[in-house]
């Protein structure tokens, strides 16, 4: 198992114990839900899903300036996306553990929120 530092005062978590938090943050954000065993089952894939999106999360185990994102991620997403019947999906990074979290959508899935918030305005505007 891999280990990395998670405070100043030496101790030690997995690197799971930080995909987990950002998962299950990202499930409560989104009203999803944390996928079982990060979707190494053959029925349930991704990290987080609800009845139309499937999002794969990725974060730093440290604080980062900056992240590398990899195409791979995005072909696997869709192509899972398409076993389990989901509509969109997205891919979620944080630049670490105390950092929030951006997602990366398709250009069609940008289109479509653009036009709905054109439309039917933004929250915060009220």
């Amino acid at each position: 198992m891999q280990f990395r530092q998670h405070r100043d005062d030496g101790e030690k978590k997995p690197t799971r114990y930080f995909s987990k938090k950002q998962e299950t943050s990202v499930a409560k954000a989104v009203g999803a839900r944390v996928v079982a065993n990060s979707g190494a089952t053959p029925y349930d894939k991704g990290d987080v899903t609800d009845d139309k999106w499937l999002i794969e999360c990725k974060t730093c185990v440290k604080d980062q300036e900056s992240f590398s994102v990899k195409k791979g991620w995005f072909k696997k997403n869709l192509e899972e996306s398409i076993y389990m019947k989901k509509a969109h999906t997205a891919v979620v990074f944080s630049f670490g553990p105390n950092s929030k979290n951006y997602y990366i959508v398709d250009e069609p899935t940008f289109q479509r929120m653009k036009e709905l918030l054109d439309r039917y305005g933004d929250e915060d505007e009220a």
